[in-house]
């Protein structure tokens, strides 16, 4: 779960809705996370790595961004392997005592309710960081050139968001220092953050932690070739 567009985000998108439900058979390994780390899990997805279907993974859908710092190992950067073995084990004990245990193996594998724990690995996502992705990308671009346009500053060259992020862009480094900070870039972060609560559906953004960036043409020019690749690399 990375994009707005994966499969796996959309399916945890319906559950948070109130659309759709997490599937039984891990409903209860949800609740055990959740109890043991203090976290909210809102989906469990279980496929496989690999088309021979030997190398099978648990991705562990958190809904919020601290919750996913929860797994990571804080020294490597890496998830916490003490966690990952911890809730593969606790998959094994509970989908083996899933209640579909006593219908025959045909019937387990046409429904796909049959799981590999054997050297399953498990990892994280989280909900919240694609949501608010989600919520920038959705304000249509003529909503970004009326602001523009509201601001009426011919010091500002363009304002370009990506990811759940936004940067106002002006003419030279100089500008920057003129405008960092200052009651004009408040009044920016007030007037963007507006528009972005309008597409936030899950309320994700809080006003008192947003802040869109300033940056420069000159920079963007200079230093990355003019080249949003390059710049967003």
């Amino acid at each position: 779960m990375i994009f707005t567009s994966d499969k796996d985000y959309k399916s945890t998108k319906k559950i948070k809705q109130g659309i759709s439900k997490i599937k039984d058979e891990f409903e209860p390994l949800a609740k055990w996370i959740d109890k043991k780390y203090s976290v909210k899990t809102l989906n469990l997805v279980f496929d496989f790595m690999d088309n021979n279907k030997s190398n099978p993974r648990l991705q562990v859908c958190l809904e919020y961004a601290k919750d996913k710092g929860k797994f990571m190992d804080n020294r490597t950067y890496n998830f916490d392997k003490t966690k990952q073995n911890e809730i593969a084990k606790k998959f094994g004990e509970i989908t083996s005592n899933y209640e579909l245990k006593n219908k025959p193996n045909w019937i387990k594998k046409l429904l796909g309710l049959t799981y590999k724990s054997n050297n399953l690995f498990v990892y994280f996502s989280d909900f919240e960081t694609i949501a608010k992705d989600e919520a920038n990308k959705n304000i249509p671009d003529n909503e970004i050139k009326k602001l523009k346009s509201e601001i009426n500053n011919p010091e500002i060259w363009m304002i370009d968001r990506r990811f759940n992020s936004a940067t106002i862009f002006l003419y030279t480094d100089e500008q920057i220092k003129k405008y960092q900070d200052s009651e004009l870039h408040e009044k920016w972060n007030e007037q963007y953050f507006d528009i972005l609560k309008k597409y936030d559906e899950f309320g994700y953004f809080k006003k008192d932690f947003y802040s869109i960036f300033l940056d420069s043409k000159e920079n963007f020019d200079t230093n990355y070739e003019s080249n949003w690749y390059y710049y967003y690399k």
